[in-house]
């Protein structure tokens, strides 16, 4: 592989490169490698993005963007043709004039200072390029990926909210996920959720939020032995979201806790008996649920007065108005399904390439025992 140096591309036989900031004329991606023959049109891309949008309750930031995806390439008479494909999606909602006075600021928690000592100057704008308006083309991305591992493998990736704050689910039912404004696996809790983001959000603070992803029916094999393991690369992935400060696979730091006795995986005939790996075994797929568990930062960007320096190297009262998440992981789920779809597609096509003619090996174990 060629060098890189800006590194707005990730991944190798699927690669993607990601454009444009938060206030600007438009953001955009480039996916290369994807098979010729995959069916897409700018409407498969609607469902996952309005997902991921703000505006559409009070217990996100205001901002409404209309993301409608321009397919700009490597698409013909509505299927893939294997060459790159460009996808556009305007900014139509971008209220510049918020940050107008923190532009010689920087924000504490926030990428104002890195961006500034990296490039020597910085778009304050919404955070420019640092802004989580950058992970609407991951999401649009993935819809490609999602698609691919559905129809070849029969591939699902979902993901839900798993913490907020210090609230946990009380039990956890896959179908109340999408009903509720949380991403919240326990419909029961949905109004104690409401009162304590009302509450938050009057108070002018934030919280951060823990979301699990988990892929069914990945295949066993999938990824690589050393340098290219997939929970490796699936760690980095989801690293590499705005705010996310912590990544665990399977048990993750409960496994420190855990005696190996009780941590292993054992196995009968009919399936294995636990996943405490997380789906993953000496950095390749073991068949099982792929498991990742994200922990999201609470916001930086906070009405609250908080002490900060400026560009001149004075002491200054910062201060954050503008459209801001009270809790940033309320839309991360859509996020790290993507990173997750993206990065097993992409070990997918690359253990097509090397190991395909490998075929079917025997025994299968089942993802879970029938006891």
């Amino acid at each position: 592989m060629q060098p890189r140096t800006s590194l707005n591309t990730f991944g190798h036989l699927l690669r993607v490169t990601t454009f444009g900031e938060s206030h600007g004329p438009a953001i955009g991606c480039v996916v290369d490698g994807c098979p010729p023959g995959l069916a897409l049109e700018p409407g498969d891309f609607a469902h996952d993005l309005a997902r991921r949008a703000t505006g559409k309750t009070r217990h996100t930031s205001a901002r409404h963007e209309t993301d409608q995806v321009e397919i700009l390439s490597g698409v013909f008479e509505g299927r893939t043709t294997g060459t790159p494909i460009a996808l556009l999606i305007r900014n139509t909602d971008a209220r510049s004039k918020d940050y107008a006075r923190i532009a010689e600021q920087f924000r504490p928690g926030h990428a104002d200072y890195t961006y500034w000592h990296k490039y020597g100057l910085r778009d304050p704008r919404g955070g420019g390029r640092s802004s989580a308006r950058e992970t609407t083309m991951r999401v649009a991305a993935a819809t490609i990926a999602k698609k691919w591992l559905a129809e070849r493998f029969g591939v699902h990736v979902r993901a839900y909210v798993a913490q907020i704050g210090d609230v946990v689910p009380r039990s956890h039912d896959w179908s109340a996920v999408e009903d509720n404004p949380f991403f919240w696996p326990d419909a029961g809790q949905v109004a104690e959720l409401e009162s304590y983001m009302d509450a938050l959000r009057k108070s002018g603070d934030s919280v951060g939020a823990r979301i699990t992803a988990v892929a069914d029916g990945v295949p066993p094999g999938w990824g690589e032995p050393v340098y290219g393991k997939l929970d490796a690369e699936l760690a980095a992935a989801m690293m590499s979201i705005n705010a996310v400060k912590g990544v665990e696979v399977g048990d993750g730091f409960a496994s420190v806790a855990q005696k190996g006795t009780e941590h292993r995986d054992e196995a009968i005939r009919s399936g294995f008996l636990s996943n405490h790996a997380g789906g993953i075994l000496g950095g390749i797929s073991s068949g099982q649920h792929i498991v990742v568990s994200v922990a999201f930062k609470p916001t930086s960007s906070l009405r609250l007065p908080g002490r900060g320096l400026n560009v001149h190297g004075e002491e200054v009262q910062v201060v954050t108005t503008g459209r801001h998440d009270p809790c940033v992981g309320l839309r991360a789920p859509p996020i790290c399904e993507a990173m997750l779809a993206l990065v097993l597609m992409d070990q997918a096509l690359r253990h097509r390439a090397q190991c395909g003619d490998v075929g079917d090996v025997t025994p299968r174990i089942p993802p879970q025992a029938d006891v």
